[in-house]
């Protein structure tokens, strides 16, 4: 498994966390609880970008954050620094440092694999062990997973707007700083993406990395066309020319001379690449004008600001144009700036007891969360189709014959499930704190995605008001959740 957090990062990561989460480990420390246990569920209560369904991603990095999981002596040193409104150490005991010190993760963890569909009120990752290993590592596993989540689920949407056609991720030089840049890479390739122009993504992820040139090669010539031959001379077998700096329809002319030239070297212009203006009449012309100058096969590629609605209005207006740059809107995941994932503790449970189920009760009924140790499986009609997805406590697995699931925001939705096949999402990644989770390759994960996308319904895949895909609690599970919330709240 490629470790990129090496290449990026000088690791570990232990101090990637929220500072709370420190110091309620110092106070599981003080009380004698840090041998306690609790299971913790992410799970998600929104589709980003008023969707219909969500990518997940973010397994392998995860996975990388974990297994190198450890507190070293710098980082020890800074939380000795730290102190309270009265001047004093907020970490008082030396001997809570020599313990930090020789924490390790040997936690219990199972996740959705990347790529799969998931939906919202299920469990993407659940993170069962020591309370305290379990809450020091809420903060990191969300980074990665709800940002990685988020840009994997905006590239499948952009990919199906384009409709098969290769869609570019362009997005480095606007991301959110070197790791926001080349996680965002990694993750919209897992959505659909053919390539991206991130040379470092390439390098570490083996995404096949595309580009040609940009204006200031233009500029940097006497004139466009002596710009596009002296690109063609040094790049011939790499040739998209990007035509818009001065007069887009004249710089199709002018690239369709240089590919005459290039042809009789023996080499093929691959096509041209539009940055600006009316996208839709310009394809439609330089289409054309390729055509009558010998150039059928030449592509035409479109960039500028491009999302899933232009990408879905352009190919509605039947423009002629062969692939898609995708930058800003897709590696900044605009629209939504962060996928709403939570992480919230569910079950409790001394050594050698059984688990006790916890719930956080709210006046807003959708953070009411869920108790117990919960798995999700997922029905399939029997041509295939799925028919929904049901969370229980693995403690009490759901029967076979005809299981009932009711909705967690609306009791009175039920739906019983009869003659469905099932499987379980969550697989088994790390066991007592070692890895027994081979991670696929990232074309293989890529794969998943792509035909997991492909297998929804078409009323589901569309962007405006989309139609829910049914997610309910196991029926033991309702059960026991609402008789904990009425205990609350009595």
């Amino acid at each position: 498994m490629p470790d990129y957090l090496d290449d990026l990062y000088c690791r570990p990561l232990a101090l990637l966390t929220d500072l709370y989460q420190l110091t309620m480990a110092y106070g599981y420390w003080k009380t004698g609880k840090a041998e306690d246990e609790a299971a913790f569920h992410v799970n998600f209560r929104e589709n980003p970008f008023g969707g219909g369904y969500t990518v997940v991603a973010g397994l392998e990095p995860a996975i990388a954050y974990l297994e190198s999981f450890r507190f070293d002596d710098a980082d020890i040193g800074y939380l000795r620094e730290q102190r309270g409104n009265d001047g004093e150490p907020i970490f008082a005991d030396e001997a809570f440092f020599e313990w930090l010190s020789e924490l390790r993760f040997t936690c219990d963890v199972d996740a959705i694999p990347e790529g799969t569909v998931v939906f919202p009120e299920e469990p993407v990752v659940r993170v069962s062990g020591p309370i305290v290993q379990a809450q020091l590592i809420e903060t990191g596993l969300l980074n990665v997973v709800n940002f990685q989540t988020l840009i994997a689920t905006k590239a499948a949407r952009v990919c199906h707007a384009a409709q098969g056609q290769p869609v570019i991720e362009f997005g480095l030089r606007r991301a959110q700083g070197p790791d926001g840049g080349t996680s965002a890479s990694r993750a919209a390739y897992i959505g659909g993406c053919v390539g991206t122009s991130n040379a470092l993504a390439g390098k570490l992820f083996g995404i096949p990395a595309k580009g040609t040139h940009a204006h200031s090669w233009i500029m940097a010539f006497p004139s466009e066309l002596e710009a596009f031959e002296a690109y063609a001379e040094a790049e011939p077998n790499n040739c998209t020319f990007l035509v818009d700096t001065y007069d887009t329809l004249e710089g199709v002319r002018h690239a369709a001379q240089a590919g005459r030239k290039l042809r009789e070297r023996g080499h093929e212009m691959i096509g041209i690449r539009i940055d600006s203006g009316d996208l839709a009449w310009l394809a439609r012309e330089a289409r054309k004008i390729l055509d009558e100058e010998g150039f059928p096969s030449a592509t035409i590629m479109a960039s500028n600001e491009l999302d899933e609605y232009v990408v879905e209005s352009l190919k509605d207006q039947g423009a002629p144009i062969d692939a898609w740059g995708v930058g800003t809107h897709l590696a900044t995941g605009w629209g939504q700036p962060a996928l709403g994932g939570v992480y919230k503790l569910a079950a409790v449970r001394e050594p050698g007891g059984g688990w006790q189920p916890r719930l956080k009760v709210t006046e807003q009924a959708a953070k009411t969360s869920v108790p117990g140790l919960l798995g999700t499986r997922r029905y399939y009609r029997p041509d295939g189709t799925l028919s929904g997805d049901m969370v229980y406590d693995v403690q009490w697995p759901p029967p076979e014959a005809r299981p009932l699931m009711i909705s967690p925001a609306d009791p009175t939705m039920r739906k019983r499930l009869d003659r469905e096949t099932h499987e379980e999402l969550l697989v088994p990644v790390f066991r007592r704190g070692q890895r027994v989770y081979d991670a696929p390759p990232l074309a293989d994960v890529r794969a998943r995605a792509l035909a997991q996308v492909a297998a929804l319904e078409p009323e589901r895949k569309r962007f405006l008001k989309p139609s829910s895909y049914p997610v309910g609690l196991e029926e033991r599970l309702h059960e026991m959740r609402t008789r904990l919330i009425l205990e609350a709240r009595e």
